[in-house]
């Protein structure tokens, strides 16, 4: 089987790039006899893949495997202005994908509400920590402090700040009261340098993540809604308690291997998240591998339907 797979987002820092490069390099170590080939215009292949939703397509001539991370437009439209033509055209080929793969029961059950795509037709597939993510020794983790200002102790947040989104709520977390100093690594622009009392690290590379990780007292995860909830993951692979809103995605992620708060308590969210204390829970034993294979089956699947 020769599968096209859209690979323009593996350069984006955020967590739709972290998916596209780790799966890639997991499809290419699992696919045995079959082939994966870079391609967002398929051409002489038995079927293509979009693992974000601006590559798919409505008029492919193979069948269409478009992956969905989570449907926060179309359930909150005031707040994401993406309404144009070409965005419902995105969400219509979506539709008419032979598979839609998703991260989580949580959000199939939003494709099936919003989009009406039959649950068959919908297949859960979690993400998994990168190889870089795991603990680092303490050396390396005071060598990365010095780098960026980081103080001994310290709250994590990770996420891009290149622009403000309304769900995960960046700005009024930075505005809580709080007893140590909060760390905020990803992305900037303009609006993150006017947080008040933060440290910004901006971009940093997969060791010097794993690194903050590693030397944070937790991570803090303040999002109202998401689709999976990655940095939780990669904070555990890498030791650190995870202190999050109770969301549904999250929750079923995580189960037990967080400390969850209510969702509109940032306050609280801070204060526990001081009073985290180590060893924290191993991640869910699920690594990119196992995506790869069970993504590997939605092909397979896939390559019988028309699209």
């Amino acid at each position: 089987m020769r599968v096209a797979f859209d690979s323009r987002p593996a350069t984006d820092p955020r967590g739709i790039g972290r998916y596209v490069r780790c799966l890639l390099a997991a499809l290419r170590s699992t696919a045995g006899e079959h082939e994966v080939v870079e391609q967002h215009r398929p051409r002489n292949v038995d079927a293509y893949h979009s693992p974000w939703l601006d590559g798919a397509a409505v008029g492919t001539r193979c069948p269409q495997v478009v992956t969905l991370h989570d449907l926060i437009a179309l359930k909150r439209p005031s707040e994401y202005l993406r309404t144009g033509l070409r965005f419902r055209l995105r969400y219509l080929a979506a539709q008419r994908a032979a598979r839609v793969i998703v991260p989580t029961e949580t959000v199939a059950d939003d494709v099936v509400a919003r989009l009406r795509i039959d649950r068959a037709r919908v297949a859960v597939i979690a993400e998994a920590p990168a190889a870089a993510m795991r603990p680092r020794g303490p050396r390396e983790v005071a060598t990365v402090r010095k780098r960026y200002a980081v103080p001994e102790d310290y709250l994590l947040c990770v996420g891009g700040l290149d622009h403000p989104d309304p769900r995960k709520r960046v700005a009024a977390l930075a505005a809580a009261p709080r007893e140590l100093p909060l760390v905020l690594v990803g992305p900037t622009s303009p609006w993150a340098h006017e947080l008040p009392e933060v440290l910004l690290t901006g971009r940093v590379d997969d060791d010097e993540l794993a690194a903050l990780y590693t030397g944070a007292r937790a991570l803090v995860l303040p999002s109202e809604d998401e689709g999976f909830g990655l940095p939780p993951v990669e904070a555990l692979a890498c030791g650190t308690p995870v202190v999050a809103c109770d969301v549904p995605a999250v929750r079923e992620v995580l189960g037990e291997r967080a400390t969850f708060v209510e969702r509109d308590d940032l306050t609280g969210l801070l204060a526990a998240a001081a009073t985290a204390r180590r060893p924290a829970p191993a991640p869910p034993a699920w690594t990119w591998e196992d995506a790869a294979r069970a993504t590997w089956t939605v092909y397979a699947e896939a390559a019988t339907i028309r699209s």
